[in-house]
């Protein structure tokens, strides 16, 4: 039974939660996630966690922020004016802003406060240590 190494393309289930085992993802009721590992398309600390596990593994993964989606950067919540913003926007709204390369990026609304409002641009999962449970369905 090959065990997985980078270059291998793998089929895993998984369910991630945070420290206080509160769920944020899980592909139990859909297809198995597929990858080739070694191509950047997971988290560094997910896609080391499988290497050297074989078809049939489960395995439970913690991945410190760093090796997952990062440490909170305070660089990228930025204050803005409310007048920048639609109209009626809430605490808690997505909005996409342009950066000044013209590409999009996705911001939070974290605060308002009279005139100004502040908008954090970090991923979602930034700053928290994560919980992954998986199983591997396929080496291919």
């Amino acid at each position: 039974m090959s065990k997985i190494e980078n270059g291998k393309t793998v089929k895993v289930h998984y369910t991630g939660k945070f420290d206080d085992q509160n769920v944020f993802d899980s592909s139990l009721e859909r297809e198995p996630l597929e990858v080739t590992l070694g191509k950047g398309q997971l988290i560094p600390g997910f896609e080391k966690g499988l290497v050297g596990l074989s078809e049939g593994d489960k395995k439970t993964i913690e991945i410190e922020a760093s090796e997952a989606y990062g440490e909170l950067r305070e660089d990228l919540i930025q204050e803005v004016g409310v007048t920048q913003l639609p109209e009626n926007v809430q605490v808690g709204d997505r909005l996409q802003a342009q950066a000044e390369n013209g590409n999009p990026i996705p911001v939070v609304v974290t605060e308002i406060n009279g005139s100004k409002a502040k908008v954090d641009a970090n991923h979602p999962l930034a700053g928290k240590n994560l919980i992954f449970d998986v199983e591997v369905v396929e080496v291919v």
